[in-house]
């Protein structure tokens, strides 16, 4: 299995087929895909950012590489609200613009789909690199935004208090920080602690994924249309966003394709469930997730075409 295309879609394609049937065959039922998914985030994804980010050496290329990988999803926005003011559109449609394009998939489907196309030790460590600080920016900026909906006039300092109060008990940036701090104070995690810790990490892979077809089961898809529309931000506008930035910080190329593919993510699955606790444009958001999921498996491989790794 040398081709890049089968070592990225057939496992894809079998772990989310498995998980998907698994539901149509009444093995699993409406409700385990809870179970799934707080196994990853309370146990496999806190184990897998707070070993690995203790064991990363923050030279000046890696926090080079972290900034970079913050940058466009900040660019985005910036962008974003200065649209918001030169059109007027309502401050509902910015927030749905900006959680379609920031709040990306990149621990449950970006790690996995990095660890099938790059099966090496450094592309598994960049990829949970680039997602540690990717993805703490964009969880702040998400929960921000479906903070502000939710609260419609509230006071921005009423927003900010929930957001830090729910930031505050947030298990995978309370991973990462506790990671950096370990490295930053040079502590050695013993072998009978970093060994299972390991263990457990290494099973969010399998498990995320293969949780996304249960989650894709049995869902209403409606604004199939307006669904496909946004799903572009994350296909082609971010991941060009991406491009450019890490070429002008002159990154070399296969940190610079990580962070590309990483913006190109499908849209979080954990936004179902995001999306029903804020009553956020809840069918528009399942569509979204399915589109950007299912034509995931293409578009990736298109873009590692495009970056020359065919």
């Amino acid at each position: 299995m040398n081709n890049i295309a089968l070592r990225t879609v057939f496992p894809l394609v079998l772990l989310i087929g498995t998980g998907f049937f698994s539901r149509k065959a009444g093995i699993l039922k409406s409700g385990d895909q809870r179970v799934l998914s707080a196994y990853v985030y309370y146990f496999a994804l806190p184990a897998l950012f707070f070993v690995n980010m203790s064991e990363i050496s923050y030279t000046r290329e890696v926090l080079k590489f972290m900034f970079a990988g913050i940058l466009p999803v900040l660019m985005i926005l910036i962008v974003y609200v200065a649209l918001r003011f030169i059109f007027r559109f309502s401050n509902n449609t910015l927030y749905l613009l900006i959680v379609s394009t920031v709040f990306g998939s990149l621990a449950f489907f970006g790690i996995p789909f990095i660890m099938f196309a790059f099966p090496t030790g450094q592309g598994e460590r960049l990829a949970i690199l680039s997602t540690a600080s990717v993805s703490t920016v964009s969880v702040i900026i998400s929960i921000t935004s479906l903070e502000l909906y939710k609260l419609g006039e509230a006071t921005i300092w009423k927003t900010l208090k929930h957001v830090t109060k729910k930031l505050s008990r947030n298990l995978l940036i309370l991973s990462i920080l506790s990671g950096i701090l370990v490295s930053f104070l040079k502590i050695r995690i013993p072998s009978f602690l970093s060994t299972p810790l390991h263990m457990l990490g290494g099973t969010t892979a399998t498990v995320a994924i293969f949780m996304l077809g249960v989650f894709l089961f049995g869902r209403k898809y409606k604004n199939i249309f307006k669904a496909f529309k946004l799903s572009l931000l994350r296909m082609i506008l971010l991941p060009c966003v991406a491009f450019g930035i890490t070429r002008l910080l002159n990154l070399p190329n296969l940190e610079s394709s990580i962070l590309v593919l990483m913006y190109g993510m499908p849209v979080a699955v954990s936004m179902i469930v995001l999306s029903e606790r804020y009553e956020f444009y809840q069918e528009t958001i399942a569509s979204l997730i399915l589109i950007s999921s299912v034509g995931a498996g293409i578009y990736l491989n298109l873009w590692l075409w495009l970056l020359g790794y065919h």
